[in-house]
Formats: structure tokens, C-alpha cells, sequence
């Protein structure tokens, strides 16, 4: 339990920090910001602090996996039909979003992605400064393999190996013999039997698992941030690989590859990190920010990437975007989000059953 609220708080402040950074941008260049909301709706309750009178209301919805920062101004309300722009002060447009220049704009709408980079880094720097002990393991069990019928699951850590070549000498050196495999799952310890394949091909091993080797030396303050950030720049290149190996099976074969997880899978495997230990969990986490930096770069409408390239487009022709266009393609990318989501989601409980 103790855990799973961990992890709740973990993915909450990640969330948080994204939008902090529009939320930051925006007050910075003195913009109204009219709501900052933690979830998508509807509505649990809301607050406006009275001591400050503060212009910003805070409110927590019922979808929590994200959310919003309102600035006044960013939406279609302005420039439309029923209301004409002599009607707004120059006061007033020095508030508002949508009378701010190209380059203003751009840095509010890029320091979300930019917060979760940093913070990311952050993470990763403090996995580094702090250290963690040498581990090795299951990073994944194959289908019909000893070590499935066994009984061994992706994410138990397998004892008395902190290196992948020795075990696997250990398992090569007894084929076809029954060994005991002791493994740690959680806070507890088993011990399963298993007989490795006498005769295996080059995609399968006598086992049958992938193996991966964790921990990290401890490093001092300034090589961990130096290191840190060089590794942050590294999986940033991955994600991006990554994502175009997504779009284009997406695009290809219409479907999604099957290592891809919603709001509910990405609870279970951090709850599985946790279980290993709170550094993995940490370091998870920042795995977690740089994916969602790349992915919120994306150019498709509603994310910042869409949004930013909507900016761009402006620039380039020299004149706004319709703002009832600019909302209905943002209403539409938002939708098929939603629905994305909801399929990830429904596949996520699938996998309980």
C-alpha cells in the first residue's frame, strides 16, 4: 500500500512539474493564468487563495492522470466573432495570451517539455549521487520457455548474480540438468526449479529469460549532474527511435506494439519498481519525465508539439490562425488522445484477466 502511494505521489508530481513550467512561463512574462488544474474534469472541488488575491483558481478533477494550465487568452474566446478586438485595453492584451509575440508564446508553450527534461535530469543525478547496489535482473521471459513453466517473472531479481555472464555460464554449464533458480519478487524470496534446454537455436536461450544488469557506483555531486545529463540526452535519442518504430507500425499494420502500456500499466510497472526498491523507482520516474518531454513534442494537435508548430505556422504566413480552427483541431487531437488512452487502458485491466 505503502508502495502504490509512492507511486501515486511520484507520477502526480511529474504531472504537476509539466505544467508547472507553463504555469512559471506564463506568470513570469505577467500573463493571467486563470486556472491551474491537476487531472482533466470533472471537477472534484477548487480553490482560490484569498490571502494573495490570487487571480489563479487551483482545482483537482476526477481524471488524474494530467492536466492543465488555463491562461486567459490561449483558447478561442479571443478573436472571435463576439468580441471585437477595440473592446480589449492594451492592458488588458499585455495579459493575455494570444496578443504575446511569436517568442513568448513559443518559451511558455515549450517550458513543459523543458521542466520534465530538467526534472528527468534531476532524477537521474540523484540516482547517480546516491548509488545503488549491483542486481541482476529478469527483464523478460519467453513465451513456452523452462523459465516460464517454472514459474519466473519479468522483474524478479535473481540472487547471488550481480552479472549476467556468470549466471548464464552457470545455466549453459548445466543443460538439460534440473538446477534451483533463487529469485527476489517483491520483499519476498522463492526458489524454483528448472531444467534449462539441452539443445537450444540462436533466438532462444537455454533458459529462456533476458537479463539485465542493474546499479550504478556512487558518484560525486558534479560528475553525477555531468553524467546525468549525458545520459538524459541518450534516452531522450532512444525515446525518439522508439516512438518512430511506434508511428510507423501504427501507420503500417494499424495496431500498437504490445510492450506499450496506458496510465494503468505504467502504475504496475512503477509499483514493480518499488517493490525492487525506491532508488528503481526513482529511476523510473525519470525515464518516465524524458519520455513525456519527447512525446509532448510530438506535432499533433493538443500537445505541445502541435501547438508550438501551430505557432510556426503563424510566423511563417504572417497571420493568425483562425482561432475556431486552431480549437476545433485541438478539440479533435485532444479527443483521439482520450480514446487512445482509453484503449491502452482497457488493454492494461485485459492483461489482469
Amino acid at each position: 500500500m505503502l508502495i502504490a502511494l509512492f507511486v501515486i505521489i511520484g507520477l502526480s508530481l511529474l504531472i504537476l512539474g509539466h505544467e508547472a513550467g507553463h504555469f512559471l512561463a506564463a506568470k513570469y512574462f505577467k500573463l493571467k493564468v486563470d486556472e491551474f488544474g491537476f487531472g482533466f474534469p470533472p471537477r472534484i472541488f477548487a480553490w482560490r487563495p484569498k490571502a494573495k488575491k490570487s487571480e489563479t483558481e487551483y482545482s483537482v478533477n476526477w481524471l488524474p492522470f494530467g492536466g492543465f494550465v488555463k491562461i486567459a487568452g490561449e483558447n478561442a474566446e479571443i478573436k472571435s466573432d463576439t468580441q471585437k478586438l477595440e473592446e480589449i485595453s492594451e492592458e488588458e492584451k499585455e495579459q493575455l495570451f494570444v496578443f504575446q509575440s511569436v517568442s513568448r508564446r513559443s518559451l511558455i508553450i515549450l517550458a513543459g517539455v523543458t521542466m520534465n527534461f530538467i526534472i528527468g535530469w534531476f532524477l537521474i543525478s540523484s540516482v547517480l549521487m546516491i548509488g545503488t547496489p549491483p542486481v541482476l535482473i529478469v527483464s523478460e521471459v519467453q513465451a513456452g520457455s523452462p523459465a516460464e513453466e517454472a514459474g519466473i517473472l519479468q522483474g524478479d531479481v535473481i540472487k547471488n548474480y550481480t552479472a549476467a555472464d556468470s549466471f548464464i555460464k552457470f545455466v549453459s554449464g548445466n543443460r538439460g540438468k534440473e538446477i534451483e533458480v533463487q529469485v527476489e519478487r517483491g520483499k519476498k524470496d522463492l526458489v524454483f526449479k528448472v531444467t534449462p534446454r539441452a539443445e537450444v537455436d540462436p533466438k532462444q536461450g537455454a533458459l529462456g529469460v533476458f537479463l539485465a544488469e542493474g546499479g550504478v557506483p556512487r558518484q560525486g555531486f558534479f560528475n553525477a549532474i555531468y553524467t546525468g545529463l549525458k545520459q538524459s540526452v541518450v534516452i531522450v535519442g532512444l525515446t525518439i527511435s522508439a516512438l518512430y518504430e511506434l508511428l510507423k507500425n501504427l501507420i503500417l499494420h494499424g495496431s500498437l506494439i504490445s510492450g506499450i502500456v496506458g496510465p494503468v500499466g505504467i502504475f504496475g510497472v512503477a509499483q514493480q519498481a518499488g517493490e525492487i526498491g525506491f532508488i528503481y523507482l526513482l529511476q523510473l520516474m525519470s525515464l518516465i519525465s524524458l519520455n513525456l518531454a519527447v512525446v509532448n513534442l510530438i506535432p499533433f494537435p493538443a500537445l505541445d508539439g502541435g501547438r508550438f508548430l501551430m505557432i510556426l505556422i503563424e510566423k511563417i504566413k504572417g497571420s493568425p490562425i483562425p482561432r475556431r480552427v486552431e480549437a476545433l483541431v485541438n478539440g479533435l487531437g485532444f479527443a483521439f488522445l482520450i480514446f487512445l488512452m482509453a484503449i491502452l487502458t482497457i488493454r492494461d485491466i485485459a492483461r489482469w484477466f
